[in-house]
């Protein structure tokens, strides 16, 4: 009802209908029902079972070895995971019950992959089954962990959190420097056999010094007086290649207890893949986060170790049941890819090897067809033959583009290229250069890697006469001598007002090479002008 204002007393008021009678026993509430006779011993009787809830995670499509894996959530886990087994399937369903059904926490879980791929995949995989989310949960390669590590607490090894991460052909290029400057011939010492050994050094957790000390051979001797110097450049470009990722990164886990507490707090559950694939450093990562809480889940193939020629030590997952002793131990044999016939031959060459866990695939797929085996007199032989059950596989129906040839080395290519166009067999090679690895886009990175880190020594002579700015080799030389010495670079601003050699010396500063930058400012007129052009030269110029 609308009230009138003070100045409208006159005004009628309208009246508010009667309200509707009320029945009389509308405020009488109903009788209450005769309560229940209730047995003597009702109180002494068990609480009966709270109805379970209907799990988040549906586990019944899993066959009874990956069923008991997933449910293993507590303690050391150990899953020997054949060919076509369904490991993934398994990680993921098991992070997922505990994420889902168990109330566990999503950054409460690590899990490591031995890819990117594969942990995109995962992530994926996990982000259907746990539609409410897995935020703050790491899924990760162990590089990709460490790095996430180091640039938190990097500046307590002395580093900084911006430092550059070398790849294998800044890693390559900074050796290559190195054994010129020290005088090693690359005809009587290769590079590649110098990398490895110095690799496999940092993968065992030996320094420079030790190694120096430990060589017993010329090899090993250069080896080491590389490592000595490659050590110390990447320090003052700070700087790691991908091997000092996981070194340093378990130096600050076995130096830092403040840091390993907080991990290991932290990830209360730890799940690695390919664990036969793991080296020592990694091995020495992973038993460090899990040393409290022993919630260790790997999953691995002793029979499918290939990487042991870059440090993977097989013994990491044999002797697993050794280094935790209260270890559960699961086999996925069950195979979901190959028929039998495949698996028969598999069986029968793998049983020959003489470190392995004792386990036999099997599939109820059936047998499938016989496996064909031809034996080639050359490998321009094998060629032909290939491309001619290629042509008979398109005759009967089979489209080209269902058609997949591997080799193991790109070399072997050529041959089956040449016999291809020979028989008219349309082909696409898969690979060739990276986005990444691609020369002006490794240009740009160079640019963005110095903007960040300024001290990176291999960004700076990428692309310091990158476009070309006349500046040459002997001239980089004498800067990277003066560098090394210590001694810092002072251009004079009177050098950027002059026509002549004012593009040189802006190509100094542009490439990184100059640190400071002085003017005769006690000469109050010309000093003080050549100083102004100076500073609107640059601002234009330099960011």
């Amino acid at each position: 009802m609308t009230q009138p204002l003070p100045w409208e007393k006159n005004a009628a008021v309208p009246v508010p209908p009667a309200p509707e009678p009320v029945p009389l026993d509308a405020y009488t509430a109903p009788a209450a029902p005769e309560p229940e006779l209730v047995p003597l011993d009702i109180y002494d009787a068990p609480a009966p079972a709270p109805k379970p809830a209907k799990p988040l995670v549906d586990i019944d499509s899993l066959n009874p070895a990956q069923r008991e894996a997933v449910l293993s959530t507590e303690g050391p886990l150990l899953v020997l995971a054949g060919a076509g087994s369904g490991k993934t399937r398994v990680l993921t369903f098991r992070i997922a019950h505990m994420l889902g059904d168990l109330g566990v926490k999503p950054w409460q879980v690590l899990a490591i992959t031995f890819t990117n791929k594969a942990a995109a995949e995962m992530r994926e995989r996990l982000a259907a089954l746990i539609p409410s989310g897995t935020r703050g949960m790491w899924v990760c390669t162990f590089h990709a962990m460490c790095v996430r590590m180091l640039r938190e607490d990097a500046d307590l090894l002395g580093y900084t959190g911006q430092f550059t991460i070398y790849d294998d052909d800044d890693s390559k290029r900074m050796v290559r420097d190195i054994m010129q400057a020290l005088g090693i011939e690359q005809k009587q010492f290769p590079i590649n056999m110098i990398r490895s050994k110095i690799s496999s050094a940092k993968n065992a957790m030996i320094g420079p010094e030790d190694m120096l000390k430990s060589a017993d051979s010329p090899n090993d001797k250069k080896a080491a007086q590389v490592y000595l110097e490659l050590e110390r450049r990447l320090r003052a470009a700070n700087a790691m290649d991908f091997d000092d990722l996981l070194v340093r990164a378990l130096e600050l886990l076995r130096t830092r207890p403040e840091v390993l507490d907080k991990y290991q707090e932290r990830f209360r559950y730890i799940s690695v893949d390919e664990y036969q694939d793991t080296n020592h450093v990694q091995y020495e990562i992973a038993n460090l986060l899990a040393a409290k809480y022993q919630n260790l889940m790997v999953v691995g193939d002793d029979d499918q170790s290939i990487y042991s020629w870059r440090g993977a030590d097989i013994t990491n997952i044999l002797d697993f049941e050794k280094d935790f002793k209260n270890c559960k131990t699961v086999k996925l044999e069950q195979n979901y890819r190959s028929t039998g016939h495949i698996l028969s031959a598999a069986n029968a060459v793998v049983r020959h090897n003489s470190q392995r866990k004792d386990k036999r695939l099997f599939t109820a797929e059936g047998d499938g067809e016989k496996i064909q085996a031809f034996q080639a007199s050359d490998e321009r032989d094998e060629g032909r033959w290939i491309a001619g059950e290629i042509e008979k596989l398109h005759a009967k129906g089979t489209s080209y583009d269902d058609i997949a040839v591997v080799y193991r080395t790109n070399a072997q290519s050529r041959i089956l290229e040449d016999m291809f166009l020979r028989a008219g067999v349309p082909y696409k090679i898969v690979g060739g250069t990276r986005f990444f690895d691609r020369a002006e886009i490794r240009d740009v990175m160079a640019y963005l890697k110095m903007i960040v880190n300024p001290a990176d020594e291999m960004s700076v002579k990428r692309v310091i006469n990158t476009p070309r700015r006349g500046i040459g080799s002997t001239s980089i030389q004498k800067i990277e001598q003066l560098a090394r010495d210590g001694v810092p670079l002072q251009l004079n601003a009177a050098c950027l007002t002059k026509p002549l050699h004012r593009k040189r010396y802006l190509t100094w500063i542009e490439g990184g090479c100059v640190r400071y930058l002085g003017s005769d400012i006690h000469m109050l007129g010309s000093g003080y002008q050549d100083w102004e052009k100076c500073a609107r030269l640059l601002e234009k110029r330099v960011p």
